[in-house]
């Protein structure tokens, strides 16, 4: 009974609107003030603080204090990954006022958390399955040996993933398909950062990919078009 009801304590905490809106908001681990996270869910500062600190109570986000200000961000990946699990549950639904809608920056690139979700994550996702780099297996992937050898030569460390060659995958909320998760999906993220092949949204969670970007998946990966 207290496993029912710490699920239906969580179910109700993220199913409110305004901190669903908030934990949205961050789900692609930037820290952000109360005040920002007020406009995103359209509520007073004094009703956002009412919410925050009951996500934070709940262990659904954590707190960092700078001077005056108070920053919140998703205290795990575990709350991140429930989050783009509700988010496909909530896209399949029959319900016409129920499907969501998909803002065409969000579904051209974003990041889930930290690694990257959108056409962009499931292509690279693909490209990777296409050329045998990677073997996906429901909800785990395994990078082949031709895998791991074309990430280090692609400028990703993978002494650690040699040890390890697997990652989790997430099924893409707004393609419904796969992309990669874990430490691939981080590093891939990361590396596209260094190189400047994407470029983050201000305020949002879509990434745009850049001139270099568009040559550089289409050398690196194949990938041509999916929105880049």
């Amino acid at each position: 009974m207290s496993n029912a009801l710490g699920v239906a304590e969580i179910a109700g905490l993220v199913g409110e609107p305004a901190r669903a809106n908030m934990l949205l908001a961050l789900g692609d681990g930037r820290a952000l003030p109360a005040g920002e996270l007020a406009a995103c869910a359209e509520v007073t500062a004094q009703t956002a603080s009412g919410h925050l600190a009951q996500l934070e109570q709940a262990g659904l986000l954590i707190s960092i204090r700078q001077g005056r200000h108070r920053y919140y961000r998703i205290a795990s990946p575990d709350v991140a990954t429930m989050l783009e699990a509700v988010m496909v549950v909530a896209a399949r639904s029959p319900r016409p006022a129920a499907r969501l809608r998909i803002d065409p920056d969000l579904q051209r690139g974003r990041t889930c958390y930290n690694h990257l979700a959108g056409r962009l994550g499931v292509a690279v996702c693909d490209a990777l399955v296409r050329a045998g780099r990677v073997a996906i297996d429901g909800e785990v992937a395994h990078v082949t040996p031709e895998g791991l050898n074309f990430l280090q030569t692609w400028g990703i460390p993978v002494a650690g993933m040699r040890k390890h060659p697997y990652c989790r995958t997430c099924i893409d909320w707004s393609e419904r398909r796969h992309h990669l998760a874990g430490a691939v999906g981080i590093a891939i993220h990361r590396r596209c950062l260094e190189l400047q092949w994407i470029e983050h949204h201000l305020d949002s969670r879509a990434v745009r990919v850049t001139r270099a970007g568009r040559q550089g998946f289409e050398r690196a990966f194949g990938i041509v078009g999916a929105g880049l």
